[in-house]
């Protein structure tokens, strides 16, 4: 007997035909994007089963979808965490970690030297839903101490300061948290868990900017939070909240940058330090900071932490200050002037009229920051070429 149920409407097919799934035995070698902004449910049981965690299955995009949860996987492994939140961008973790984990009339001790889109947030935005927020050198250890004396829920530090390259000491500081009853939390996006992993210098936290070196290609935007499930739970639900998850396609994008992220790092790493000597030793450059060398004030510091290398960007100063950079950005060909860092290609930018300009010269001048200065990322072109051109635009800097 024919079938007598309706068929679709050309209009149904077109709209739900996408939705039949495709049956195979085999697996793809790739991660999938799943582009979608919702699931559906088979009935209510199973909405239940998910919604109170005992079932495993995905909702809607802004709780995360299946290749955000791939990442984390991957990451919190990277790091020796027991699981992280993946974000939209960098800022996005560390307002969800900030935010999360504080009440008003706790403290954040922070240092002076932190990034400054982190030090813009704890002083225009944490600290106006009162939550008071100090800064202290942390490069001071005594001085750490005594700020710690008084209560404080965070103390927040970048591995390696940003664009000043000083080491931050993570055991000590480990210690000297742990013993005042505070949370460390150590931005980790320069050094990458390539070359260290500040969860097991004993910090409670670690956030990165999946943007720079673990995304690796200029081409996508994210964050990542990792530590303990207790409290990475409730900054994940703070994400939630602010809706700072991020499109499946930039964690896509970001998981793949992961595949070739040692051989990257590594490639960077050495470039930088071939590049830091020499730039050293030349005469138009005032100083050079970069762990690797052994005239950085932390090297021994960089060698007992880090392993694999000592990072890939590199600051100095030229001696002649915002007219020689002026002329020596200008004359540069391979190297980009660009306001991002961690990628592929090489980058440069110049701090005292880009991410501190804003500062007036004398804070500039306390945090280390002259206008000669200049932080360079290191990419993956070849170093002869990279030098070529970074001594050609030396040599037009002083004309």
């Amino acid at each position: 007997m024919p079938d007598q149920r309706a068929k679709p409407t050309t209009t149904t097919t077109c709209v739900q035909a996408g939705l039949l799934p495709t049956p195979s035995a085999t697996f793809p070698l790739a991660p999938p994007i799943w582009q979608t902004a919702a699931f559906t449910y088979p009935d209510l049981e199973t909405m239940e089963g998910i919604l109170v965690g005992e079932l495993p299955g995905f909702i809607y995009a802004r709780y995360g979808l299946p290749n955000h949860h791939q990442l984390e996987r991957a990451l919190a492994e990277l790091e020796g965490a027991e699981t992280a939140v993946v974000t939209a961008s960098g800022m996005s973790a560390i307002a969800a970690t900030l935010f999360g984990l504080t009440r008003p009339g706790q403290r954040v001790l922070a240092d002076t030297h932190v990034y400054r889109g982190t030090r813009l947030l704890l002083e225009q935005d944490l600290a106006r839903f009162g939550v008071r927020v100090d800064f202290i050198d942390c490069g001071d250890l005594a001085a750490v101490q005594q700020g710690l004396r008084e209560p404080a829920r965070l103390l927040w530090v970048d591995t390696l300061t940003n664009p000043t390259l000083r080491i931050r000491n993570l055991p000590r500081l480990a210690a000297l948290a742990r013993a005042a009853g505070a949370l460390l939390v150590v931005d980790n996006t320069f050094a990458t868990p390539i070359h260290c992993r500040p969860l097991a210098w004993g910090a409670t936290l670690v956030v990165h900017s999946t943007t720079k070196m673990l995304g690796g290609h200029h081409d996508a935007s994210g964050g990542v939070v990792a530590g303990p499930a207790e409290l990475i739970e409730v900054i994940r639900q703070q994400v939630v909240r602010f809706g700072g998850r991020g499109g499946a396609f930039d964690a896509w994008l970001i998981q793949r940058g992961l595949v070739t992220l040692p051989l990257r790092v590594a490639q960077s790493s050495a470039s930088a330090l071939t590049l830091a000597q020499r730039l050293a030793a030349h005469p138009t450059v005032r100083w050079v900071s970069y762990p690797g060398l052994p005239g950085h004030p932390e090297h021994q510091l960089a060698e007992r932490l880090f392993t694999g290398g000592y990072g890939a960007v590199v600051t100095f100063e030229l001696a002649g200050g915002e007219p020689a950079v002026r002329r020596f950005l200008r004359a540069l060909r391979l190297v980009r002037f660009a306001e991002t860092l961690g990628g592929a290609i090489t980058t440069i930018v110049h701090p005292a009229t880009t991410s501190h300009r804003a500062l007036a010269p004398t804070e500039r001048t306390a945090l280390g920051i002259s206008d000669g200065l200049l932080r360079l990322s290191v990419g993956l072109e070849e170093v002869e070429d990279l030098w070529a051109d970074l001594e050609q635009a030396l040599a037009a800097s002083i004309h």
